[in-house]
């Protein structure tokens, strides 16, 4: 099972504890997440977007000052636009945060349900999932002198037998090093993998 398809199954895991939604990103670095999923309802993820909540929000705050876990109603950081109480307006009554990972790779993820609080179990249960996603997501350490020189090509222009051709190389060569760079950065595309190794000071 790839990456993606082990990350999609442990979403789905997540999505059944998380009844008004849900929101994690994984591997912050450079200001920028690896990963990230987001299932709040659309008026209000749509409302969060526009107002750049996301440099306000106590939650987020939470995330990036501490690890573990907590519930929202737990959280005592300064809310002066009320982001928590908008946020209820929308069935998001209630919720938990998840951080983990240094502060050069942190992953934050939190969940809302409109009933109750969130039990301990369910909490450990989430923060769980997302410890084993965070290892599964996990940035490459480096790519290999061949899989930059290919994906630097690509980068600037270069079609794939221009690309083998500048490296010496068959175009399937080129091929299976952009697929391994890909591979190594867990990135669907070559263009989303030249984006990650940028993100990541790789390229």
């Amino acid at each position: 099972m790839t990456v993606q398809a082990e990350i999609a199954r442990h979403t789905r895991d997540l999505v059944k504890i998380s009844p008004s939604g849900l929101f994690y990103a994984l591997h912050f670095r450079f200001a920028l997440p690896l990963m990230h999923y987001h299932s709040y309802p659309t008026d209000w993820t749509d409302r969060y977007t526009e107002r750049a909540y996301a440099l306000r929000d106590p939650i987020i705050l939470w995330g990036f000052g501490n690890t573990g876990t907590a519930r929202w109603s737990d959280i005592t950081l300064p809310d002066p636009e009320d982001i928590l109480g908008q946020a209820r307006n929308f069935g998001m009554n209630y919720g938990l945060v998840v951080a983990t990972g240094s502060i050069k790779s942190r992953t934050v993820a939190s969940a809302a349900r409109a009933d109750r609080e969130f039990s301990r179990d369910e909490i450990d249960t989430f923060a769980g999932i997302i410890e084993t996603m965070h290892r599964l997501a996990a940035p490459p350490g480096s790519l290999s002198p061949a899989q930059i020189e290919a994906l630097a090509l690509i980068a600037g222009g270069d079609r794939h037998t221009a690309a083998a051709a500048k490296l010496g190389i068959s175009e399937s060569a080129l091929k299976a090093r952009l697929a391994a760079a890909r591979s190594s950065l867990k990135a669907r595309t070559t263009t989303e993998a030249i984006q990650r190794a940028r993100n990541y000071k790789l390229l």
